[in-house]
C-alpha cells in the first residue's frame, strides 16, 4: 500500500469456506443497464456452488518464494529492481502451467521499465468480467511480505484453486498483479487508461486484495459498493467475525484507478500503521495501541510479520467472492427510472452543487441495490467528490477524490438505500475539490 501524500499535487495518491450453496439475488450482483420505465422484475437468482477452502500452506509457500526473492535481491522487490521482475516470472509461471492465457504489459516509470501481469481463465462471459488483483512490488527498504505479498499470494492461489476445479463460471475470470504502487498505484493506473472505453465497460467487478495478512490484524471491508461490502461483511459472520469498513486505504491501493474509471470496487484489507483501538482488540484480539502492521514499509516486513489466522481467513474469503461473483446471472435488471437531464456547473474548487429527481409512486423504502447512473463531464475527475441525498437527508457517499487524472465520471453505482423511504425528493451532490478544472452534471437517474 502506498504512504499518505499532500492533498493536492497532480501526482497525489489518495488507498466458512462456506459448507452449503449460497443463493444470491441477480440484482444483488450484476450491474445495472437502462431499461424503459416499468414494473420492476425479478429474475430467477442463481445457484452458487461453495468455493474450495483455500489451504492456507499453500499461500505460504509463495511467499516463502517471495521472501527468497527478495533475499537474492538486494533485500526487496521493488520497482525497478531485480526482485520485482523475478517476483513477476514466478507468478506468471505458475499460471501458465495452470492453464491461464497470461499477459506482461509493460510501462515506464523514474526511467525504469514496469509490469503488470494479467491472467484469463478461459470461458465465461467476456462482456460480465470479474477481475481480482493485489500490487506484487515492495518498497526498496524491505521485501513486503505483507505489503503486499500477503494479497498477491492470495490471490495466486484462488487463481490456482479455480484451474485444479475446472471452474466453468458464467461470468469471464481475470486476475492482475501491478506494479510500481508504492510509487501511487502506477502500474494498475496505465492498466485502466489503456483501455478502450468498451473495454473498461465490461469490467463488472473489481476486487482488490493489498495488505491480509498483518500481524496485529482487523478484518476491514471496503466500503464503496453496498452489494460487495455485504458480500464480505456476510462470510465473516458465517464465521463469527465482525467487521469493519476500512478508512486507513482509502484512495492508497490499486482499487482507485478502476473506482475513479467508474468500475465498481470491493475488497479486503487487515491493516497498515493505524493503531489498533482497545474495542477492536476485544473483537478481534491481538494488542491494543500497537499498529495492525508494526513492520509497515520496513525491512522487519518478512514471512516473521504475519498473521496466519488472518492470512487463511482472508484466503478464504477471496475464493468466496470470485467463485459467488462468477457464477451470477448476467441478466440485466429492469426497474422504474426517475432521470434528471438538466446540465448544472459545477464551481472550479469552490462549493457543492446539486441536481435534483423527485421519486413518486414507491411504496415503502427504497431498494437495497439502487442503481444510481451518473454522466459527469469534467477535465480532471479525481478533483470530484460525489454523494446521493436520500429525501430525509441521509447521504451515501459515491466517490471520493483522488489522483485519477481522467476525464469524467459516466457509470452506475449501486447503493443500500433500504433503510430511507423511496418517496420524495434525491439529490445528486457533487463538489469540485481541486483548482484548474471544470465540468458539469450532465445527467443522472435512479433505477428502482
Amino acid at each position: 500500500m502506498t504512504e499518505r501524500a499532500p492533498r493536492r499535487s497532480r501526482l497525489r495518491r489518495s488507498a466458512l469456506s462456506a459448507a452449503a450453496a449460497v443463493t444470491l439475488a441477480a440484482a444483488f450482483l450484476a450491474p445495472a443497464a437502462s431499461a424503459a420505465p416499468k414494473a420492476p422484475v425479478a429474475p430467477a437468482a442463481p445457484t452458487v456452488a461453495a468455493a474450495p477452502d483455500i489451504p492456507v500452506a499453500n499461500v505460504k509457500a509463495h511467499l516463502v518464494q517471495l521472501q527468497s526473492i527478495a533475499t537474492a535481491n538486494g533485500g526487496n522487490r521493488a520497482h525497478g529492481r531485480p526482485g520485482y521482475k523475478a517476483s513477476i516470472d514466478y507468478v506468471k509461471s505458475k499460471l501458465d502451467a495452470a492453464g491461464y492465457t497470461t499477459t506482461l504489459k509493460t510501462f515506464s516509470y523514474n526511467g525504469s521499465t514496469g509490469y503488470n501481469l494479467i491472467a484469463d481463465w478461459p470461458g465465461g462471459d467476456a462482456s460480465h468480467v470479474i477481475m481480482a488483483g493485489a500490487h506484487l512490488d515492495s518498497v526498496t527498504g524491505g521485501p513486503g511480505i505483507n505489503d503486499n505479498g500477503s494479497g498477491s499470494a492470495g490471490v495466486l492461489e484462488t487463481a490456482l484453486a479455480v484451474s485444479r476445479a475446472g471452474l466453468q463460471p458464467t461470468k469471464h475470470l481475470r486476475f492482475g498483479w501491478w506494479g510500481a504502487e508504492e510509487y501511487g498505484m502506477i502500474g494498475s493506473k496505465n492498466y485502466v487508461n489503456s483501455l478502450g472505453a468498451t473495454e473498461r465497460s465490461k469490467i463488472e467487478t473489481y476486487l482488490n486484495f493489498d495488505m491480509i495478512g498483518s500481524p496485529n490484524p482487523g478484518y476491514f471491508t471496503y466500503r464503496y459498493d453496498s452489494a460487495l461490502d455485504a458480500l464480505f461483511r456476510n462470510y465473516f459472520a458465517g464465521l463469527g467475525i465482525s467487521t469493519e469498513q476500512d478508512f486507513e486505504g482509502d484512495g492508497r491501493s490499486d482499487h482507485a484507478p478502476f473506482q475513479s474509471a467508474g468500475i465498481r470496487v470491493g475488497g479486503l484489507f487487515s491493516g497498515a500503521d493505524y493503531t489498533k483501538t482497545s474495542a477492536q482488540a476485544a473483537k478481534w484480539g491481538g494488542t491494543a495501541g500497537q499498529p495492525f502492521d508494526r513492520c509497515y514499509h520496513s525491512s522487519c516486513d518478512t514471512t516473521a510479520n504475519i498473521n496466519d489466522t488472518a492470512l487463511d481467513r482472508m484466503s478464504d474469503a477471496i475464493a468466496h467472492a470470485i467463485w459467488t461473483l462468477a457464477a451470477g446471472d448476467t441478466t440485466p435488471p429492469t426497474g422504474t427510472v426517475f432521470e434528471n437531464t438538466a446540465d448544472v456547473q459545477i464551481p472550479d474548487y469552490g462549493s457543492a452543487v446539486t441536481s435534483d429527481v423527485t421519486v413518486t409512486g414507491r411504496t415503502g423504502n427504497a431498494p437495497a441495490a439502487l442503481q444510481v447512473g451518473v454522466d459527469i463531464k469534467h477535465t480532471y475527475r479525481g478533483d470530484l467528490v460525489i454523494d446521493l441525498v436520500a429525501p430525509n437527508g441521509t447521504s451515501f457517499r459515491l466517490k471520493s477524490s483522488s489522483s485519477d487524472s481522467g476525464a469524467n465520471v459516466q457509470t452506475t453505482y449501486t447503493v443500500n438505500a433500504s433503510a430511507v423511504p423511496a418517496n420524495g425528493t434525491w439529490k445528486l451532490k457533487v463538489q469540485d475539490a481541486g483548482p484548474q478544472d471544470t465540468g458539469y452534471i450532465d445527467s443522472w437517474k435512479l433505477t428502482f
